[in-house]
């Protein structure tokens, strides 16, 4: 049985790719981002490519390449495609394999799907990434309420950020999920200061332990 996991953010932009990164050189294992929404920039395979420590092949093709930074629908819907979830199919892999997600739960890959109802299907733990920042607390907790609405594993909260003890406490308690570990700011953010705070940070028997 080889670990699999899905990570999702409870919004854009709090740092779920790096934390990606970060895990799968943890685990030497392999990425695999399916949708990607803007070309213009390094896209999050790109950099995930950059800092993970993974040698060359480790860091699977997107399906989709859209060419516009927005909701993967609009995006899809500008460049003259459809998103089609039949083709978004696991791939078997001799690793641990980390999908992220684009953005959060809710964010829609064509007019009648969303993310989450793809990770309904696939049927894998859950990670979810959530600043430590203001305003965690509500979209950490309406985040968890929607996986557990559809009985989607969850494996636990990544926290990223300055270390806020009250609100990670409270999200733990209240949300009855497991605390990972938080990964801090990193400046340089580097190849090697992102793994030696994976190491410190996180656990890897936690993450072993969730095989599919």
């Amino acid at each position: 049985m080889t670990a699999r996991f899905i990570v999702t953010g409870t919004d854009t932009g709090i740092g779920k790719t790096v934390f990606s990164a970060g895990l799968a050189g943890l685990l030497d294992g392999f990425y695999w981002k399916p949708v990607q929404s803007g070309l213009d920039e390094e896209t999050d395979s790109e950099i995930v490519a950059r800092l993970s420590g993974l040698p060359a092949g480790r860091v699977l093709p997107e399906v989709y390449r859209l060419k516009t930074p927005l909701s993967p629908h609009r995006s899809a819907e500008i460049d003259g495609i459809a998103i089609e979830a039949a083709k978004l199919s696991l791939p078997k892999l001799p690793g641990p394999l980390i999908i992220e997600g684009a953005g959060g739960l809710m964010v829609p890959l064509n007019r009648q799907t969303k993310f989450i109802d793809i990770f309904r299907d696939w049927q894998l733990p859950v990670i979810v990434c959530a600043r430590t920042a203001l305003g965690t607390i509500n979209h950490t907790l309406l985040s968890l309420e929607a996986l557990r609405a559809r009985s989607i594993p969850l494996l636990g909260i990544a926290f990223i950020g300055d270390k806020m003890a009250d609100t990670q406490r409270t999200i733990a308690e209240m949300g009855k999920v497991r605390m990972l570990g938080r990964l801090p700011r990193l400046d340089p953010l580097t190849p090697a200061a992102l793994s030696e705070a994976m190491r410190a940070a996180f656990n890897v028997a936690d993450f072993m332990e969730a095989s599919s």
